[in-house]
């Protein structure tokens, strides 16, 4: 089907669902190159609704970075919901891109962008919508190359029927790799057939960080676990080591204008990668590492040239830890100079309670928003030695007092459930502990004061000290959180909201899932599971009986406790730091050891060398690892079998 008569029978169906603008393109900024003149198409699409999709950082960074090649061009596609997507299928629509509405099928690649693993099943709708095959054996020459990256592709295995190739780490590189790659393929003048297909993934598979799962084999054990992941090809490496970049390169700064109103409708820039703290449960402050720092003049400029470009009215300096940036006051001051009198907003996610000083709270109080944003993750002090969060209740009694004192009328702290060790009385705490903070900020601002309180479940996910550790049962969950509602329904100044425990059951056997989770992902797609992140689409039954009909059983994957010796599903796919490393850390853990700030004294991680490499065959400016004065000792945990 033509683009033209895509929109023409757009034409026909826009008015009948909810929010068309999602689906109409033609937003400021957006970048239309010309179709014929160009090698190679390429497709980036977000398995969600526009809604949330077209803020994706990952996303931006990817179509800035392809648009500014003359030889390639890069179009967006999202999910469609619901109501659209029965439109689609009844008038036999392909899904197509927002910039020409030329069919997904038509692109050389297709990348998926995969920052959390709910996305799965609306990956395969999304294929099946464009008239794809959605296994990626059955494809040929004639089929674009469907690639994913993001934070889940850290276990690709639960996906590995489906996806060509997975990029492992971070994109702005490699994403140039594959293109090359592929015009050389293409100007072959290649058939349409499998074995073109296969001479392409070969060529593929040399690139560093590709992993294309067709070249590799698993072997299990009589337990079910994982005797062995095995190259079928020469060319294929044992271990796929994720993609760094020495420097992070200049940020986007012409966003896409949404057409709608979006989960985040507001500017951003990427301010500093990775961090340094070591939260044992964190899973994107492990596979981030190392961090680096953008220049406060470089955020400067790229901010004031993103605010003209799009004229939002809110400014996020994005990071995992923004509070601890380097520079962080000088930033947030020229930003207030930069700006003033312009009534912009200035987010700083991710904000640290250690972190944040008075003076931050000083420079923040004329550009803030909402309520002021802090992540305890535990309520008591043995819990956030375990999690390697330490935090004394008195830093966190004093920072909120602070924070109301300055004219914040909410906070927003942030808990979990279940990680290792936990007790009822862990729980219990969380109730305690939000009572203390408001009680301190009726005392500044009286019953203005509220205070929000989001608390999730703890999943512990692939490449964290954690992944040893098992989850908690729906049952357990359940139980912990009517203990928070009992504690705390008569507080009508304190807001509570919890993840629900199906939700937490489905992350975990997805992120730890192996490659015969793939029938079961399949299965469940096929009998109606698709945005699964949503409440009022997830399926829970149809889950269930997809791991029966393949003789799987979930709990296998989420409440069992691992072996110290067993090997992962995704223990081919490095992070670059060493098992070795997250199983000491694990130990400590258990033992209530707190590691410092990784700024301030290197504990070998495995990081560093990695890391070396890339920046002697890419020089540029980077973040210096400290020396190494306790190196890891590496005889102690390989007695135990790692």
């Amino acid at each position: 089907m033509t683009p033209l008569e895509i929109q023409a029978k757009l034409d026909r169906i826009l008015l009948k669902v909810a929010k068309p603008g999602r689906y109409v393109g033609g937003e400021l900024n957006i970048t239309v190159k010309d179709w014929d003149a160009i090698p190679i198409r390429a497709a980036l699409v977000f398995p969600d609704i526009y809604d949330i999709g077209v803020s994706n950082v990952g996303l931006k960074i990817l179509y800035d970075q392809i648009n500014q090649r003359p030889d390639a061009l890069a179009e967006r596609a999202y999910a469609p919901w619901h109501d659209m997507e029965t439109l689609l299928r009844a008038n036999g629509i392909p899904l197509y891109s927002l910039e020409t509405f030329h069919p997904l099928a038509d692109f050389d690649l297709i990348g998926f962008t995969l920052p959390y693993e709910t996305l799965y099943t609306n990956t395969l709708n999304v294929l099946h919508l464009a008239g794809i095959p959605i296994r990626a054996v059955e494809r040929h020459a004639g089929h674009p190359l469907v690639i994913a990256g993001g934070h889940a592709a850290m276990n690709p295995e639960p996906m590995s029927a489906f996806i060509d190739a997975f990029v492992i780490g971070e994109g702005e590189q490699i994403v140039h790799e594959i293109i090359e790659t592929l015009k050389a393929w293409k100007q072959g003048k290649p058939e349409t057939s499998q074995e073109s297909r296969e001479a392409l993934l070969r060529e593929l598979v040399r690139i560093p960080g590709l992993y294309i799962p067709r070249f590799y084999e698993v072997d299990y054990l009589d337990d079910g676990t994982v005797a062995d992941v095995r190259p079928l090809i020469p060319e294929a490496p044992r271990v796929i080591t994720k993609r760094m970049v020495p420097k992070l390169p200049p940020p986007p700064t012409r966003f896409i204008v949404p057409n709608i109103e979006t989960v985040h409708n507001r500017a951003s820039v990427e301010i500093m990668r990775g961090c340094t703290r070591g939260c044992r449960f964190c899973h994107a402050g492990m596979i981030v590492r190392p961090v680096r720092e953008r220049p406060v003049e470089e955020v400067v400029a790229a901010a004031e040239e993103a605010i003209r470009n799009t004229g939002f009215e809110e400014l996020a300096l994005l990071s995992l830890s923004s509070s601890d940036y380097s520079n962080i006051l000088e930033l947030v001051t020229k930003i207030g100079e930069k700006f003033g009198g312009q009534h912009l907003t200035v987010s700083l996610p991710s904000l640290r309670i250690e972190s944040v000083s008075i003076d931050l709270m000083e420079r923040l109080k004329d550009r803030r928003s909402g309520g002021f944003t802090l992540a305890p993750e535990a309520a008591t002090e043995r819990m956030r030695r375990i999690i390697n969060k330490f935090i004394s209740d008195e830093q966190i009694i004093e920072t909120t007092r602070e924070i109301y004192r300055r004219g914040w009328v909410t906070i927003k702290l942030y808990f979990m459930i279940g990680h290792p060790s936990e007790t009822l009385e862990d729980v219990r705490a969380i109730a305690d502990l939000c009572k203390r903070v408001l009680a301190e900020g009726r005392k500044v601002i009286g019953y203005k004061a509220r205070l929000n309180v989001g608390v999730s479940t703890f999943v512990p996910k692939p490449q964290t000290p954690f992944q040893w550790v098992s989850c908690d049962t729906v049952e357990q969950i359940r139980a912990k959180q009517n203990l928070l509602r009992d504690l705390l329904y008569r507080e009508r100044n304190i807001k509570l909201t919890l993840t629900r425990p199906e939700d937490t059951f489905l992350e975990a056997f997805l992120s730890r899932g192996d490659r015969r989770l793939s029938e079961v992902i399949y299965t469940a797609w096929k009998n109606g599971a698709k945005f699964d992140a949503w409440s009022e689409s997830y399926r829970y039954d149809v889950w269930l009986n997809a791991f029966r009909e393949h003789g799987l059983d979930p709990e296998f994957y989420t409440h069992r406790q691992r072996r110290v010796d067993e090997i992962f599903p995704w223990d081919h796919i490095s992070a670059a730091v060493k098992k070795t490393y997250l199983f000491q850390d694990y130990r400590q853990s258990l033992e209530g050891i707190t590691r410092i700030d990784c700024r301030q004294h290197c504990f070998a991680c495995g990081i560093l060398p990695t890391f070396t490499q890339v920046r002697r065959e890419h020089p540029g400016n980077y973040w210096k690892c400290p020396e190494v004065k306790t190196p890891v000792r590496e005889k102690e945990v390989l007695a135990v079998g790692l």
